[in-house]
């Protein structure tokens, strides 16, 4: 005669072994991991897109303002050099001849000036030759200059080939040798479509005004200059190079010696 087990004891003896079997398959699928995977694949791309165009424009900006600071401080830089010229009085050439040493032409403008790229208002006088040249490709022009330690009155002569006559007036005036691009040159602004000087001269008699030539055609020097330039291509977006006209404060005639040297 067999013992009657307790009520319930065969059910639970019958299930046990499935409530292990279901603990034991629990678990994430393989089709759930891909899911996931793929989410996270898409969010990583999308941070990546976002990083990328927040770079880029980041970029732009920076690149825009670079362009800008450039074309504002090579203008500042051609009024500094143009305000700082000095009125150097030298021999021209082997003539004997006294200048005011000055070489205005519509795209040539050599003088001297306190003012350098190198040490701004704290170094020693330089030769400016400044002149417009070809751009890149031949396409538009752009505005240099060199730099050329002032040697003195005599030394600063020596640029002078002789004199000439002016072709309007039939005034004897100083003739200059070309000035020629070198590796020390510096770009003033580039991408120009068009660059060229002008002189403010004295009106021809007394009671007339000044009058704009783009030659310079006396021994002395001019009241002002102004560079007249445009951009090639115009960006209303960006800082456009513009027309400058800076004062020359000189006061003094080539004709009476001054003891300053």
């Amino acid at each position: 005669m067999t013992k009657s087990s307790p009520a319930g004891g065969v059910d639970k003896l019958k299930h046990a072994p499935h409530g292990d079997a279901k603990a034991r398959q629990a678990g994430v699928t393989l089709i759930e991991v891909l899911v996931a995977m793929t989410l996270l694949s898409m969010l990583s791309v999308g941070i990546l897109v976002a990083m990328q165009v927040g770079l880029s424009a980041f970029a732009k900006v920076d690149r825009r303002l670079m362009d800008n600071r450039r074309v504002s401080g090579a203008q500042r830089v051609v009024e500094q050099e143009l305000e700082g010229m000095m009125p150097v009085v030298s021999p021209c050439g082997r003539t004997g001849v006294k200048i005011g040493f000055f070489q205005g032409e519509a795209q040539t403008m050599r003088l001297v000036s306190t003012f350098s790229l190198q040490q701004a208002w704290r170094g020693q006088p330089q030769i400016l030759e400044l002149f417009v040249i070809p751009g890149e490709e031949g396409k538009g022009v752009r505005l240099v200059v060199n730099e050329i330690a002032f040697p003195g009155p005599l030394g600063v002569g020596q640029l002078c080939l002789g004199m000439g006559l002016d072709p309007l007036t039939g005034t004897p005036v100083p003739r200059f040798g070309p000035v020629v691009p070198g590796p020390n040159s510096f770009v003033l602004a580039d991408k120009l479509a068009y660059c060229h000087f002008a002189f403010l001269s004295p009106g021809p008699q007394p009671n007339l005004p000044p009058m704009w030539k783009e030659n310079w055609g006396r021994m002395d020097w001019p009241q002002a200059v102004r560079i007249d330039m445009a951009p090639l291509d115009p960006d209303p977006s960006r800082l456009q190079p513009i027309s400058v006209v800076a004062p020359i404060y000189i006061h003094r005639s080539p004709e009476i010696p001054y003891g300053d040297y």
